[in-house]
């Protein structure tokens, strides 16, 4: 499994513009990529202009299909109207699991 860990910091008064930005994509994964296990937006408590999106991906590929979408594409394109410099994405492979 692939984890992608993405802090995402947008200009004042632009968070509302992300979130919905973001179900865009949520709904998209939720009914077109079942290679993605997980994809969940969440705010920072201390900053309401940082966003983290944890996602999880059944391999490699299922990340790619993600990456490579439509939707996607259209989520980079708002993106670089409202954030507030650049993303910063970490990724990690999955090594143990509790069962």
């Amino acid at each position: 499994m692939i984890t992608i860990i993405a802090t995402l910091k947008v200009k004042p008064g632009q968070e509302e513009a992300l979130m919905a930005g973001m179900q865009k994509m949520i709904d998209h994964v939720q009914a077109s990529e079942p290679g993605t296990i997980t994809y969940v937006l969440n705010r920072s408590t201390a900053d309401p202009t940082t966003f983290v999106v944890y996602e999880v991906y059944a391999d490699q590929a299922a990340f790619a299909a993600h990456g490579s979408s439509q939707p996607m594409q259209e989520f980079f394109a708002l993106a670089g109207g409202i954030l507030d410099g650049r993303p910063d994405i970490a990724m990690y492979e999955e090594v143990a699991r509790k069962r």
